[in-house]
């Protein structure tokens, strides 16, 4: 099964979702046996501010549903060691956590299983990642998590909003490409933190752009160009030689 219909074109046209992002994140278990399925999921869901932790069996998603106490589960049903309807049986028995299936099983009757046993959603794969986002976000919702709802971020005298991409400088709005404003916005949910090469093109370009670091050195000089009082002396988006970009708040210094 292919497994770029996940990313779709770039990561601006994503419906937002924004969790805690300067503070604690709220957390997401990915339960799925493919590596590849992980790979994919786990930046996306970083990227839409989420921490996350994975696990590739049934045994391993309950013992780090019990370690991790995460906020939503991602499941999918197919798992090497147990069916995926057991584990929602096990959590439904301690938690009442949102479960969303994540599954290339079409049949109804599978469907209508998961959902009597306790899961709150299905998503058949292939699936577009701003769908499932958006699943999550509803789950999230109707758990009464009030920080499902945030969508907007403020690092010193930055400002973002993901839902109508708008970012602002000091009030005044920045005019932003979408790779720009994608990059910004990654930057500014992890503010005071590293942020490596490798996860910031993984997030902005997609998997298949881990190597192209010309790409990301050309977006943090135009960005700085818009943000920076003296783009050549950079006070704002700092550079981590050999390892990334961090972002920094106000208050910080380097």
């Amino acid at each position: 099964m292919p497994f770029d219909f996940l990313w779709g074109n770039n990561l601006s046209k994503l419906p937002p979702a924004i969790r805690k992002p300067m503070s604690v994140h709220l957390k997401v278990l990915i339960v799925d046996d493919e590596p590849q399925m992980r790979r994919i999921l786990e930046p996306s869901l970083i990227a839409e501010g989420y921490a996350v932790v994975s696990a590739a069996s049934g045994k391993e998603a309950l013992d780090r549903f019990r370690a991790s106490k995460p906020d939503v589960v991602v499941l999918d049903l197919g798992l090497p060691d147990m069916d995926g309807k057991d584990v929602i049986i096990a959590i439904r028995k301690t938690s009442s956590v949102p479960i969303i299936i994540l599954s290339a099983r079409e049949n109804e009757a599978e469907k209508v299983s998961a959902l009597d046993l306790g899961a709150n959603d299905y998503v058949n794969k292939p699936a577009a990642i701003g769908e499932l986002m958006a699943r999550i976000r509803a789950a999230l919702r109707h758990s009464g998590n009030a920080e499902a709802l945030k969508t907007k971020l403020l690092a010193g005298p930055l400002a973002i909003d993901a839902t109508t991409h708008v970012a602002t400088l000091n009030g005044q709005t920045l005019k932003l490409t979408p790779k720009e404003f994608d990059l910004l916005l990654f930057l500014i949910r992890y503010a005071g933190r590293v942020i490596t090469h490798h996860q910031i093109l993984t997030t902005v370009w997609g998997p298949s752009h881990t190597e192209d670091a010309q790409y990301l050195r050309v977006l943090i000089r135009r960005l700085r160009e818009k943000i920076e009082d003296d783009p050549a002396d950079p006070k704002m988006i700092q550079t981590e030689s050999g390892i990334g970009y961090r972002l920094l708040v106000a208050g910080e210094t380097s």
